[in-house]
This record gives C-alpha cells, sequence and structure tokens, in this order.
C-alpha cells in the first residue's frame, strides 16, 4: 500500500507540474525572443534620432553616429542609404532591405544565424534610410535555459516534495493497518486481551474500534456460555448427591466401593467443570498437560469396568512423558471420549488397546467398527444411537493441540480412534 500510494502521488505530481511548467516554458522562450527585439527596436530608434542630427553632414558624420550606439559598437547595426554605400555591419540580404525601404514600414526578417529588425525612415531631401539591427539566436534566448533549469528544479521539489509526504501519509495508514492485522491474528491464535489502538485516518480508526468491541462481545458471548455450563453442572449436585447417599447405604463390598469410588470421580469431574467454567475466557493462560499421567490415571478407573465386563487390553507404549498445549480438565474429557466409545459401542468381553507416544494416542479395539468415519465426526452426527458429541470432542482437543483426529479400521478388525499429534506416512 505504502509504494502504491508514492507511485499514485509521482504520477499525479508529475502530470501537474508538465501541465503547467511545459506552457510556463514555452512563454519563458517567448518573453526572451519578445524582450530581445523590444532592445533592438529601442537601438533602432536611438540611431533614427542620430540620422536626424547628423543628415547632410557626410558619411563620416554618419560613421561616428553608428558607433555611438550599443549595436553599432558591437558590430550589430547597419544604415542603409539607397543608391548609397552602407554604413555598419549589415546582416540582412540585399532583397529584405530594399523591399523594406520601399514598402516604408519596419519588419523583422530572417538572418544568418539569427533575426535582423528593419526600420525605415525618410531623411530629409526625400531620402529613404533602413535601419538594421540584428539579434543573434543566442540573444533570442538568452537567459531561457537558466529559467528552463530553474523550473525543472522546481518540478523536482514539487515532485519529491509529494512523493515523500505521501510516504509518510502512506507510512502511517501501513503501520495502522499492520498494527490492527497484528491484533486480529492474536486474538484469532486465542489471545483474548488483544487489542488495538485506533491511530491512522477516520477509517482505520472506526475499524479498530469496531474490532476492540467485537473482542469485547466475544469474551462476553463466551464468558456467558461458560456460566451457563457451570450453573447446568451445579444443578447436578442434587441428584448426585441423593445418589451418593443411596451408594453409602450399601452394605460393605466390591459393587458399593465401586460406586462409591465412581461417585467421588464424578463429583471431581462436576468440580473441574463448574471451576473451569466460571473463570473468565480472557483470563485463561496456555496450559501444557502429561499425556501419559492422563492415560493412566483415566485407565485406572476404565479398568475396573473392564474387569466387570470381562474385556481383555493392554497398553503400548508411555515410558516417557508426552506433552501437549492442552488443558487437562480437555484431555481428560478426549480421553474418557476414546475409551468410553468402547465400552459403549462394542458388546461385553470386546478387547482394546491404548497406544501413547510421542506421536499421540491411539484407541484401538475388536468391535463391530465404524460404519461412517466422516459422518462420526460430525457434531450432533451418531449411527450408534448417542449425542454424536463424543469424537467432535476428541476432534476440537486433537486441532487444539496442534494435531488431527483419525478415523479408522484398526488391527483388531473393530474401530480406531487416535489423536495423531504429527502426519503419519503410511499405515502400521
Amino acid at each position: 500500500m505504502r509504494s502504491a500510494l508514492m507511485r499514485l502521488s509521482f504520477a499525479i505530481t508529475s502530470m501537474i507540474a508538465l501541465a503547467f511548467l511545459v506552457p510556463l516554458g514555452y512563454v519563458t522562450k517567448q518573453i526572451a525572443h519578445d524582450r530581445a527585439l523590444a532592445e533592438a527596436r529601442y537601438q533602432a530608434d536611438a540611431m533614427v534620432a542620430a540620422l536626424a542630427s547628423v543628415s547632410g553632414n557626410g558619411s563620416g558624420a554618419l560613421d561616428r553616429a553608428v558607433a555611438t550606439v550599443p549595436a553599432g559598437q558591437s558590430g550589430r547595426l547597419a544604415v542603409h542609404l539607397m543608391g548609397e554605400p552602407t554604413v555598419g555591419t549589415s546582416h540582412a540580404s540585399a532583397q529584405d532591405v530594399q523591399l523594406a525601404g520601399l514598402q516604408g514600414r519596419s519588419a523583422t526578417v530572417e538572418a544568418p544565424g539569427g533575426l535582423a529588425y528593419l526600420q525605415t525612415v525618410v531623411l530629409d531631401g526625400d531620402r529613404t534610410a533602413v535601419v538594421e539591427v540584428y539579434v543573434s539566436d543566442g540573444d533570442l534566448s538568452r537567459g531561457v535555459g537558466a529559467a528552463w533549469l530553474a523550473l525543472a528544479g522546481l518540478a523536482v521539489v514539487l515532485v519529491a516534495g509529494s512523493t515523500l509526504v505521501a510516504d509518510r501519509l502512506g507510512a502511517q495508514i501501513v503501520r495502522a493497518t499492520r498494527r490492527l492485522a497484528e491484533g486480529a491474528r492474536a486474538f484469532g491464535d486465542g489471545d483474548l486481551h488483544a487489542r488495538v489502538e485506533p491511530e491512522g485516518p477516520p477509517e482505520l480508526r472506526d475499524a479498530a474500534r469496531s474490532f476492540n468491541r467485537m473482542a469485547d462481545q466475544m469474551v462476553a458471548f463466551a464468558d456467558a456460555e461458560r456460566e451457563l455450563a457451570a450453573d447446568l453442572s451445579h444443578r447436578l449436585r442434587t441428584p448426585l448427591t441423593a445418589l451418593r447417599l443411596d451408594a453409602d447405604a450399601m452394605p460393605p463390598g466390591p459393587i458399593g466401593e465401586r460406586m462409591r469410588q465412581a461417585f467421588d470421580a464424578l463429583d471431581g469431574e462436576i468440580e473441574q467443570i463448574i471451576t473451569a467454567a466460571r473463570r473468565s475466557a480472557a483470563d485463561r493462560v496456555p496450559e501444557t498437560t502429561d499425556l501419559v499421567e492422563v492415560v493412566a490415571d483415566r485407565l485406572a478407573f476404565w479398568s475396573v469396568l473392564a474387569e466387570d465386563q470381562r474385556r481383555p487390553w493392554r497398553v503400548v507404549g508411555g515410558q516417557e512423558p508426552v506433552f501437549v498445549p492442552v488443558g487437562e480438565s480437555d484431555l481428560v474429557s478426549a480421553v474418557d471420549c476414546m475409551l468410553g466409545n468402547v465400552f459403549q459401542h462394542t458388546p461385553e468381553g470386546t478387547g482394546f488397546e491404548v497406544q501413547v507416544s510421542p506421536r499421540g494416542l491411539v484407541v484401538d479395539d475388536a468391535g463391530p467398527g465404524i460404519r461412517d468415519p466422516a459422518r462420526a465426526q460430525r457434531r450432533g452426527a451418531s449411527g450408534a444411537g448417542s449425542t454424536g458429541l463424543g469424537l467432535d470432542i476428541v476432534r476440537r482437543v486433537a486441532e487444539t493441540a496442534g494435531g488431527r483426529l483419525v478415523i479408522d479400521r484398526s488391527p483388531l478388525r473393530g474401530a480406531r480412534v487416535a489423536i495423531l499429534l504429527e502426519p503419519v506416512r503410511g499405515r502400521r
């Protein structure tokens, strides 16, 4: 934009300068031409006055009169007396001189290297004389070159000045535009505190203020949604408390103990949801969570149900921590969705395998598989009678972590649901 404004200003100023300076240059040349001819007329008039005083005193007096005129001293003056020798230095042709004498009027004729001004005068005794003043081309254009050079310098100053001003204005516009783009990019990358200081032209200042209002409204909408989620989660406390009382009333044994542990885990999850939801979206900071630790914790929970349903399972990998840029609660939700799908959509006794490594998390099962993987990834769409939100949660967590969700056929002939943190070439 900045270079475009400079080029536009350069083109416009150049055209304006040409539109004014070309005619002005022509006028300057014409003024110099007219000035030189006016000087020649003045010299001729002076010679005419001298002729009136020396008429009849002989050729010697006429030579002295010619020498007293500046044009005569420089060899540019001649007096043509009809029928007598020419006094002074002549540059005009004899035909032009004779024609001027016969017509009895002044004339300007071409001469070698310039012009000759011819003025006819009638002396005593009805004698006719023609006074010739020669004007060279140099005299006709004296000062024109310097004037044109000054005009050219003025044009350069005007064009350079306008281009510099356009560059300064363009720099302000570009700086304001760049800061607006940087603010929008930062907000889009998750920095909800990103705002733009209004600057530059009125249009860009209005755009910056509009962006700030939009960002404030986006944060307010996000906070309202999270407050609603917190309220809904809090409403679960009442039925959960009733169920916990029923579980506490159960006689001691593995079933009652498992139910109490499940209620404790569920109560902790609801507490985390409420705490996270009530925190403003703008106050959140990037979090990093160990994927291996989360998988181990959730497998400890799901393994109890797997043993109860006689599901064979195993874990591959997980010897080293795998840190991903996702909050712990979000990562727990994604892992629970991946493991919960196995228990919800496969018959009891169906085995599964969990692979965790720096490349991501893979859950394979030996169930019927997912018939339409593309449809299963659409939010709210499910072909198995569920809400259709689980895999969408996994997809969003995978994208937040910089990876992607993959749904495929597993080596166990069932479904494979994977969070891949880097592209995978070929199938294992």
